[in-house]
C-alpha cells in the first residue's frame, strides 16, 4: 500500500485532479467533501458541525480546518496492496504526515490563485475578503516550505491531465518503493 498526500493552498486544483483521477478509476480521495476535515475550535479541540457563512471577522483566528488521524489511520489500513490519494488542506497536516508515503504539493502564483478563488463556483472558501487574504498569506511561501519538507511541488497551472499523471506517477514510485 501506498499513501499519497495531494495538498497545496486552497485553489490550486487539488479537487479538480481528485475528480480526474476517480475518472481514471484511481482510489482519489477529497478529504474537505469525503468527511476526513472539519472546522475545529483551536481553544477547546470541539468540532464545528455548522460553521457560518460567511465567516465573520476573526473566524479563521480561532476556529481551524483539520483532518482526523483516525481517518487517515483507517484510510491506511483499507488500502493494503493498492495506491490511495487524499487530496486536502489542514492546518494540522503535520499531525499525518507519518502515515503518508508521498506529499505532493501543488503551487500557483498570486495572480492564478486570486483569479481562481474569486471565480470558482465549486467551494465558496476564499471568496470572502478575510478567506481570501488568508490563502493569499499561505501561498507566499507555499513552495519554499514545502520543497524544504521534501515534498514533491508540482506546478498547479499545467494542464490538469499533466498534473494527474504526475501524481499517478508519485504514487506508483512510492508503491514499487515498498515492494
Amino acid at each position: 500500500m501506498a499513501l499519497v498526500w495531494v495538498t497545496g493552498n486552497a485553489g490550486v486544483g487539488k479537487s479538480t485532479v481528485c475528480t480526474l483521477l476517480k475518472d481514471r478509476g484511481e482510489q482519489a480521495i477529497d478529504a474537505d467533501w469525503d468527511g476526513y476535515n472539519q472546522w475545529v475550535d483551536r481553544v477547546t479541540g470541539q468540532v464545528v458541525v455548522d460553521p457560518p457563512y460567511p465567516s465573520p471577522p476573526g473566524w479563521l483566528d480561532g476556529f481551524g480546518w483539520q483532518i482526523s488521524r483516525p481517518k487517515v489511520e483507517a484510510l491506511a489500513e483499507e488500502s493494503r496492496g493498492t495506491v490511495a490519494y487524499l487530496f486536502g488542506t489542514v492546518e494540522n497536516e503535520v499531525r499525518v504526515w507519518d502515515l503518508f508515503d508521498v506529499v505532493v504539493c501543488l503551487v500557483v502564483d498570486e495572480q492564478t490563485l486570486r483569479h481562481r478563488l474569486l471565480t470558482r463556483t465549486t467551494n465558496a472558501f476564499g471568496k470572502h475578503p478575510e478567506e481570501l487574504a488568508a490563502a493569499l498569506g499561505y501561498n507566499e511561501n507555499m513552495e519554499s516550505t514545502y520543497r524544504g519538507f521534501g515534498a514533491l511541488v508540482l506546478d498547479g497551472t499545467r494542464p490538469v491531465a499533466q498534473i494527474a499523471d504526475a501524481v499517478l506517477a508519485a504514487g506508483r514510485a512510492a508503491l514499487d518503493r515498498r515492494a
